[in-house]
């Protein structure tokens, strides 16, 4: 019986699961030292919201958002008036895009469903906004 080594590393980032050395991920200035979650994992939804337009990312820490699109809202940055929000997106026409957490500006989402409140204070830290 022949026996089959295989060679886990190399199986991940044939499948994009983990990143090869020369794009390993690197540290983003912070854009706020505190973040309003649902829970103090930020695990949790608080509410769901309809991009009223595109989005183009500026950087990694950012999620590319089109019009019409749903975001799960899981975080709202505390420092800085509330300018950015941590979501996800969901939809079914990009449904094929993997599902990502990302930062996106507040002013270019509506809320539609509020789910929970944004009452738990939780500081950010440096994997808040490093990019992979």
């Amino acid at each position: 019986m022949e026996k089959h080594c295989v060679n886990w590393t190399l199986l991940l980032v044939l499948c994009g699961l983990l990143p090869l050395a020369s794009q390993a991920g690197r540290q983003m200035p912070k854009l706020s030292d505190k973040k309003l979650c649902a829970d103090s994992e930020c695990s949790h939804p608080i509410l769901i919201a309809k991009a009223l337009q595109d989005y183009y990312p500026q950087d990694c820490r950012f999620i590319h958002i089109h019009k019409g699109q749903s975001v799960y809202v899981y975080a709202m940055l505390k420092d800085r008036g509330n300018l950015f929000w941590a979501g996800s997106v969901q939809g079914s026409y990009y449904g094929d895009q993997e599902a990502r957490l990302g930062y996106f500006p507040s002013s270019v989402v509506e809320e539609t469903h509020a789910l929970m409140p944004a009452e738990v204070e939780v500081k950010t830290d440096k994997w808040d906004f490093y990019c992979y």
